[in-house]
Protein backbone atom coordinates (compact mmCIF):
# COMPACT_ATOMS: atom_id res chain seq x y z
CA UNK A 1 0.00 0.00 0.00
CA UNK A 2 1.24 3.35 -0.83
CA UNK A 3 2.07 6.58 1.58
CA UNK A 4 -0.98 8.27 -0.36
CA UNK A 5 -3.57 5.10 0.41
CA UNK A 6 -2.51 5.46 3.60
CA UNK A 7 -3.04 8.86 3.97
CA UNK A 8 -6.48 8.34 2.09
CA UNK A 9 -7.35 5.28 4.70
CA UNK A 10 -6.53 7.19 7.55
CA UNK A 11 -8.54 10.18 6.44
CA UNK A 12 -12.07 7.77 6.22
CA UNK A 13 -11.42 6.37 9.60
CA UNK A 14 -10.48 9.84 11.20
CA UNK A 15 -13.79 11.20 9.45
CA UNK A 16 -15.91 8.29 10.76
CA UNK A 17 -15.25 9.17 14.62
CA UNK A 18 -16.49 12.85 14.03
CA UNK A 19 -15.05 14.34 16.79
CA UNK A 20 -12.35 13.50 18.49
CA UNK A 21 -9.84 14.19 21.56
CA UNK A 22 -6.16 13.75 21.26
CA UNK A 23 -3.14 12.56 23.24
CA UNK A 24 -0.88 15.68 21.99
CA UNK A 25 2.93 14.95 23.65
CA UNK A 26 4.17 17.14 20.84
CA UNK A 27 6.42 14.67 19.38
CA UNK A 28 6.94 13.60 15.63
CA UNK A 29 3.44 10.76 15.81
CA UNK A 30 1.17 13.40 17.73
CA UNK A 31 1.20 16.18 15.85
CA UNK A 32 0.76 13.91 12.16
CA UNK A 33 -2.37 12.57 14.09
CA UNK A 34 -3.52 16.03 15.06
CA UNK A 35 -2.89 17.70 11.72
CA UNK A 36 -5.01 14.93 10.11
CA UNK A 37 -7.47 15.34 12.25
CA UNK A 38 -7.55 19.04 11.29
CA UNK A 39 -7.90 18.14 7.63
CA UNK A 40 -10.45 16.50 7.75
CA UNK A 41 -12.84 17.22 11.04
CA UNK A 42 -14.54 20.71 11.83
CA UNK A 43 -11.91 22.72 14.77
CA UNK A 44 -14.41 22.53 16.94
CA UNK A 45 -14.58 18.54 16.98
CA UNK A 46 -11.14 18.66 18.32
CA UNK A 47 -9.40 18.63 21.27
CA UNK A 48 -5.84 18.42 22.00
CA UNK A 49 -4.49 17.49 25.53
CA UNK A 50 -1.05 17.38 26.79
CA UNK A 51 -0.79 15.92 30.11
CA UNK A 52 2.34 17.67 32.04
CA UNK A 53 3.74 15.79 35.03
CA UNK A 54 7.53 15.07 36.36
CA UNK A 55 7.84 12.65 33.59
CA UNK A 56 7.17 14.71 31.13
CA UNK A 57 10.74 16.19 29.63
CA UNK A 58 10.29 20.41 30.73
CA UNK A 59 11.15 21.92 27.54
CA UNK A 60 8.80 20.16 25.26
CA UNK A 61 5.46 21.77 26.92
CA UNK A 62 6.61 24.84 24.96
CA UNK A 63 7.13 23.34 21.86
CA UNK A 64 3.81 21.46 22.24
CA UNK A 65 1.88 24.60 22.66
CA UNK A 66 3.71 25.90 19.42
CA UNK A 67 2.75 23.22 17.34
CA UNK A 68 -1.07 22.88 18.29
CA UNK A 69 -1.12 27.00 16.94
CA UNK A 70 0.65 25.77 14.34
CA UNK A 71 -1.97 23.54 13.60
CA UNK A 72 -4.67 25.28 14.43
CA UNK A 73 -5.99 23.17 17.51
CA UNK A 74 -7.58 23.79 20.52
CA UNK A 75 -4.94 22.79 23.75
CA UNK A 76 -5.53 22.11 26.86
CA UNK A 77 -2.95 21.15 29.38
CA UNK A 78 -3.77 18.87 32.38
CA UNK A 79 -1.42 17.71 35.20
CA UNK A 80 -1.14 13.45 35.46
CA UNK A 81 -0.34 12.15 39.06
CA UNK A 82 1.59 9.01 38.15
CA UNK A 83 4.08 9.31 40.88
CA UNK A 84 1.04 9.26 43.39
CA UNK A 85 0.39 5.74 41.93
CA UNK A 86 3.12 2.80 44.33
CA UNK A 87 2.47 0.65 41.60
CA UNK A 88 4.38 3.52 38.97
CA UNK A 89 7.18 4.13 41.34
CA UNK A 90 8.11 0.86 42.36
CA UNK A 91 9.42 1.24 38.85
CA UNK A 92 8.30 -2.78 37.78
CA UNK A 93 7.79 -3.91 34.17
CA UNK A 94 4.84 -3.08 33.74
CA UNK A 95 4.85 0.38 35.55
CA UNK A 96 3.89 1.96 31.41
CA UNK A 97 0.35 0.71 32.41
CA UNK A 98 -0.28 2.08 35.45
CA UNK A 99 0.95 5.98 33.26
CA UNK A 100 -0.85 4.93 30.32
CA UNK A 101 -4.13 4.16 32.77
CA UNK A 102 -3.89 7.16 34.63
CA UNK A 103 -3.20 9.14 31.27
CA UNK A 104 -6.33 7.60 29.28
CA UNK A 105 -8.80 7.78 32.25
CA UNK A 106 -8.26 11.40 32.43
CA UNK A 107 -8.55 12.00 28.71
CA UNK A 108 -11.62 9.65 28.78
CA UNK A 109 -13.21 12.60 31.18
CA UNK A 110 -12.59 15.01 29.11
CA UNK A 111 -14.14 13.56 26.47
CA UNK A 112 -17.20 13.37 28.19
CA UNK A 113 -17.25 16.20 29.30
CA UNK A 114 -16.89 17.97 25.79
CA UNK A 115 -19.00 15.86 24.58
CA UNK A 116 -16.18 14.31 21.88
CA UNK A 117 -17.10 10.91 21.04
CA UNK A 118 -13.54 9.18 20.81
CA UNK A 119 -9.75 9.53 22.44
CA UNK A 120 -7.50 9.08 19.99
CA UNK A 121 -3.23 8.22 20.66
CA UNK A 122 -0.59 8.09 18.05
CA UNK A 123 0.99 4.67 18.70
CA UNK A 124 2.12 3.24 15.38
CA UNK A 125 3.28 -0.08 13.68
CA UNK A 126 6.94 0.87 14.87
CA UNK A 127 6.02 0.95 18.74
CA UNK A 128 5.75 -2.87 18.08
CA UNK A 129 8.95 -3.42 17.78
CA UNK A 130 9.11 -3.03 21.81
CA UNK A 131 7.73 -3.79 24.75
CA UNK A 132 4.50 -1.63 25.41
CA UNK A 133 2.46 -2.61 28.54
CA UNK A 134 0.70 0.24 28.34
CA UNK A 135 -1.10 -0.75 25.10
CA UNK A 136 -2.94 -3.46 27.30
CA UNK A 137 -4.29 0.16 28.79
CA UNK A 138 -4.96 1.26 25.92
CA UNK A 139 -7.27 -1.74 24.81
CA UNK A 140 -8.80 -1.91 27.99
CA UNK A 141 -10.14 1.83 28.06
CA UNK A 142 -11.01 1.19 24.17
CA UNK A 143 -8.78 4.14 22.87
CA UNK A 144 -8.13 4.26 19.32
CA UNK A 145 -5.24 4.18 17.59
CA UNK A 146 -5.94 5.39 13.98
CA UNK A 147 -2.52 5.04 12.85
CA UNK A 148 -2.03 1.48 13.58
CA UNK A 149 -5.21 0.88 11.82
CA UNK A 150 -4.27 2.17 8.46
CA UNK A 151 -0.93 0.81 8.24
CA UNK A 152 1.76 4.10 9.63
CA UNK A 153 5.35 3.31 10.74
CA UNK A 154 7.35 5.81 11.39
CA UNK A 155 9.03 6.03 8.01
CA UNK A 156 5.94 7.24 6.42
CA UNK A 157 4.74 9.66 9.43
CA UNK A 158 8.34 11.17 8.39
CA UNK A 159 7.65 11.57 4.73
CA UNK A 160 3.66 12.75 5.26
CA UNK A 161 4.45 15.09 7.94
CA UNK A 162 8.22 16.62 5.69
CA UNK A 163 5.21 16.90 3.04
CA UNK A 164 2.37 18.44 4.65
CA UNK A 165 5.03 21.37 6.19
CA UNK A 166 5.16 20.00 9.74
CA UNK A 167 8.06 21.44 12.01
CA UNK A 168 7.56 18.45 13.50
CA UNK A 169 8.53 16.35 10.70
CA UNK A 170 12.52 14.91 12.06
CA UNK A 171 11.65 16.06 15.42
CA UNK A 172 13.80 13.51 17.77
CA UNK A 173 11.97 10.35 19.23
CA UNK A 174 10.30 11.32 22.85
CA UNK A 175 9.65 9.51 25.03
CA UNK A 176 8.64 9.70 29.19
CA UNK A 177 11.45 10.54 31.82
CA UNK A 178 11.11 7.52 33.70
CA UNK A 179 12.19 4.85 30.69
CA UNK A 180 15.57 6.10 31.72
CA UNK A 181 15.60 4.19 34.93
CA UNK A 182 15.88 0.73 34.93
CA UNK A 183 13.10 -1.46 35.79
CA UNK A 184 13.14 -1.77 39.99
CA UNK A 185 14.68 1.16 40.96
CA UNK A 186 11.93 3.33 42.53
CA UNK A 187 11.08 6.55 40.72
CA UNK A 188 11.05 9.69 42.79
CA UNK A 189 10.75 13.34 41.75
CA UNK A 190 14.07 14.75 42.33
CA UNK A 191 15.85 11.47 40.12
CA UNK A 192 13.41 12.42 37.24
CA UNK A 193 14.37 16.32 37.35
CA UNK A 194 18.17 15.65 37.26
CA UNK A 195 17.72 13.22 34.82
CA UNK A 196 15.63 16.23 32.61
CA UNK A 197 18.41 18.65 33.75
CA UNK A 198 21.31 16.12 32.04
CA UNK A 199 19.27 15.74 29.00
CA UNK A 200 18.51 19.32 28.74
CA UNK A 201 22.63 20.07 29.06
CA UNK A 202 23.44 17.86 26.29
CA UNK A 203 20.52 18.69 24.12
CA UNK A 204 22.30 22.58 24.74
CA UNK A 205 25.46 21.16 23.06
CA UNK A 206 24.04 19.84 19.75
CA UNK A 207 23.09 17.02 20.39
CA UNK A 208 19.35 16.67 18.96
CA UNK A 209 18.54 12.07 19.69
CA UNK A 210 19.70 12.00 23.23
CA UNK A 211 19.10 9.55 26.01
CA UNK A 212 20.65 9.94 29.49
CA UNK A 213 20.74 6.28 31.30
CA UNK A 214 20.59 6.21 34.95
CA UNK A 215 22.30 3.56 36.71
CA UNK A 216 22.47 4.69 40.55
CA UNK A 217 25.86 6.53 40.32
CA UNK A 218 26.62 6.50 37.27
CA UNK A 219 25.12 7.51 34.28
CA UNK A 220 24.47 6.08 30.05
CA UNK A 221 24.63 8.74 27.42
CA UNK A 222 22.93 7.46 24.46
CA UNK A 223 23.52 9.49 21.06
CA UNK A 224 23.76 8.37 17.42
CA UNK A 225 26.37 7.27 16.71
CA UNK A 226 27.88 9.77 14.49
CA UNK A 227 27.83 12.07 17.51
CA UNK A 228 29.48 9.75 19.64
CA UNK A 229 33.09 11.23 19.16
CA UNK A 230 31.68 14.62 19.10
CA UNK A 231 30.37 13.58 22.80
CA UNK A 232 33.76 12.16 23.67
CA UNK A 233 35.29 15.68 22.10
CA UNK A 234 33.16 17.49 24.69
CA UNK A 235 33.87 15.29 27.69
CA UNK A 236 35.78 17.38 30.15
CA UNK A 237 32.56 20.13 29.65
CA UNK A 238 30.17 16.73 29.94
CA UNK A 239 31.88 14.95 33.25
CA UNK A 240 32.00 18.37 35.06
CA UNK A 241 28.23 19.34 34.10
CA UNK A 242 27.20 15.43 35.14
CA UNK A 243 28.93 15.42 38.42
CA UNK A 244 27.63 19.15 39.33
CA UNK A 245 24.11 17.09 38.80
CA UNK A 246 25.08 13.80 41.32
CA UNK A 247 26.91 11.29 38.81
CA UNK A 248 30.09 10.09 40.05
CA UNK A 249 30.84 7.98 36.97
CA UNK A 250 29.89 9.10 33.17
CA UNK A 251 29.82 6.87 30.43
CA UNK A 252 29.01 6.77 26.70
CA UNK A 253 27.37 3.88 25.37
CA UNK A 254 29.31 1.93 22.27
CA UNK A 255 25.75 1.21 20.72
CA UNK A 256 24.42 4.40 20.30
CA UNK A 257 21.11 5.76 20.45
CA UNK A 258 18.33 3.09 20.32
CA UNK A 259 14.70 2.74 21.21
CA UNK A 260 13.77 1.35 24.82
CA UNK A 261 17.54 -0.01 25.34
CA UNK A 262 16.63 -0.57 29.17
CA UNK A 263 13.84 -2.96 27.80
CA UNK A 264 16.79 -4.94 26.41
CA UNK A 265 17.14 -7.15 29.57
CA UNK A 266 13.57 -8.01 29.48
CA UNK A 267 14.40 -9.06 25.84
CA UNK A 268 17.23 -11.54 26.70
Amino acid sequence: MTSQSKLNRLKRIISGYQSCVVAFSGGQDSAFLLKICSLVLPKRKILAVTAVSATYPKSELVKAKILAKQIGVRLKIIRTKELNNKKFTDNPAQRCYFCKQELFSKLIVIAKQKKLNFVLEAGNLSDKNDFRPGSVAKRELKIKSPLIVAGFNKKVICKLSKKLGLSSWNKPSLACLASRIPYGEKITFSLLKRIDQAEEYLNSLGFTQVRLRHHNSLCRIEVDNCDIFQVLNLRARIIKKLKALGYHYITVDLEGYRTGSLNEVIKR
